[in-house]
């Protein structure tokens, strides 16, 4: 007993190491400043660093986000995919520790012989035992995967945290594109009642001989063309609708309207922090690396395959005929060390490792990979805020003088010196340079959400829900619980 303790200590000491590589990052080269991006690249408060509720300046919106983190589908599926990764952790750590178990028997037989005198006894039997089984992990095999099972798990949880980014950017977006299309809905019915008056004053005028049916014809074109686009828009409010009902987990309902689209105010300008950063502020970055340290562990665990398994098994326990005597003086036990490793598998160990190594090259690369996606998107967007916001300068000043068109030319047909054609004509021309302004304005506050996403929005903010202060906390999880394992 005492040669076998001491060797299991021995043997337990030596489990200091573990096979396969050690996990590093691999080098990345991130350039030096956002291409074609004007302004300071600094290590500063970023957009990213804002919580949501103070970037979108809507308590409606605030609302809709807060309800989607709570009850929107995939918010709940990405946190019970994060509770499944927990668990599977769990069961790896699991390993560590003997596999301790219990079980008890009872028995009657009875045997005849052949030889003697007849003897026909029957005997009851009872027995108890007690058994456990340990593996020494003398090659670091549990130890890797318990780190793959780690890293899996928190690859699990910072893909919860991008699906809750993503979540909040669809959730904006999709809000922003309704107000865009409410604004549609008003240009529309404006300037197609406007196109209605004009429509019935020359029928009036063709019935009292002062108009020409050219006239009254184009007028009434003019309308029907302008008022055929409300119902159109009209069923894309109520697609929209459904697509953010589906997002807040909800059955298809009116959603509530904050700040019109005008009155929306765009995200000033802050400085973005180096390119660097993103490296520490993505979640899908983080995910990546988490998934390649999972692949690494992989390496290891396959290595150790090639090595044997050593166990120390033992058991204790009692046997009797009678129940009362199984707790009597006089035990049945033993203890053993176990050695068993491959021999001969037809190469399957090691195409195991090949399998294991080609998943460790692609996570290398796919963690590149990811990098180098979220510098291009940052810059991307970052790039684009500028033109947008051109673009938008530009078609107000457009409405603007389209506007001025059809005052002056009303005030010339009113004074005689024009005829209406050139009054219908700028109308036309005022209502597509309207709806141009409301797309321009709604893709602006767009470009705002993709930034606050492509820098890793809210990455740094304490609260675990990721809801405003105003927002209900989430339901607690059954089973309690929640220390990592």
């Amino acid at each position: 007993m005492k040669k076998i303790a001491a060797l299991s200590v021995g043997l337990a000491l030596l489990c200091g190491c573990a096979v396969g590589p050690n996990y590093e990052r691999p080098p990345v080269t991130p350039p030096v400043a956002y291409r074609d991006v004007i302004g300071p690249h600094q290590p500063a408060a970023t957009l990213a660093d804002q919580p949501w509720w103070d970037v979108f300046h809507d308590d409606t919106l605030r609302k809709l986000i807060d309800e989607a983190l709570v009850t929107g589908y995939d918010a709940q599926i990405a946190a019970w995919r994060v509770e499944e990764a927990r668990a599977r952790a769990g069961i790896a750590k699991s390993e560590f520790f003997p596999q301790i178990f219990y079980g008890g028997q009872w028995s009657r037989s009875q045997q005849s012989t052949y030889t003697g005198p007849a003897n026909h006894e029957t005997v009851n039997l009872h027995s108890v035992n007690v058994n456990f089984n340990w593996e020494l992990d003398l090659w670091g095999r549990i130890r890797r995967l318990n780190e793959a099972a780690k890293a899996q798990y928190l690859a699990t949880d910072a893909a919860r945290k991008g699906v809750l980014i993503s979540l909040i950017s669809d959730v904006a977006s999709t809000y922003f594109r309704l107000r865009e299309l409410d604004e549609e809905l008003v240009i529309a019915r404006k300037t197609a009642d406007a196109f209605q008056q004009t429509a019935r004053l020359f029928e009036r005028k063709l019935s009292e001989g002062a108009a020409s049916a050219l006239e009254s014809s184009y007028a009434a074109a003019a309308y029907k063309q302008v008022n055929a686009t409300v119902p159109d828009i009209e069923r894309q409010i109520e697609a929209t609708e459904n697509v953010l009902n589906v997002l807040l987990g909800r059955n298809p309902a009116d959603v509530p309207r904050g700040i019109t689209l005008a009155d929306a105010p765009v995200v000033p300008e802050i400085p973005a922090g180096l390119p660097s950063d993103l490296l520490q502020r993505r979640p899908d970055i983080a995910q990546a690396e988490q998934e390649l340290i999972a692949a690494n562990a992989g390496v290891g665990v396959a290595t150790a395959n090639f090595f044997p398994t050593i166990s120390l098994t033992g058991l204790f326990g009692g046997v009797s005929p009678d129940v009362s005597n199984l707790f009597t003086p006089g035990r049945t036990w033993s203890i053993a060390a176990g050695l068993f490793g491959p021999l001969f598998q037809g190469g399957r160990l090691r195409s195991e490792y090949d399998v294991a190594y080609a998943q460790w090259e692609q996570s290398k690369l796919f963690y590149e990979q990811t990098v180098t996606n979220a510098f291009n998107e940052t810059t991307t967007v970052l790039y684009a805020k500028d033109k947008l916001a051109a673009s938008v300068r530009e078609l107000a000043d457009s409405v603007g003088y389209y506007r001025d068109m059809v005052r002056l030319t009303n005030l010339r047909y009113n004074s005689g010196l024009s005829s209406y054609f050139e009054v219908l004509y700028s109308m036309q021309q005022l209502f597509p340079a309207e709806i141009a302004l409301a797309r321009a304005r709604v893709n602006l506050l767009t470009n705002s959400v993709d930034i606050y996403k492509a820098l890793g929005g809210g990455w740094n903010i304490a609260n675990p829900t990721w809801q405003s202060p105003a927002a209900a906390p989430a339901p607690a999880r059954p089973g309690g619980g929640d220390s990592e394992p």
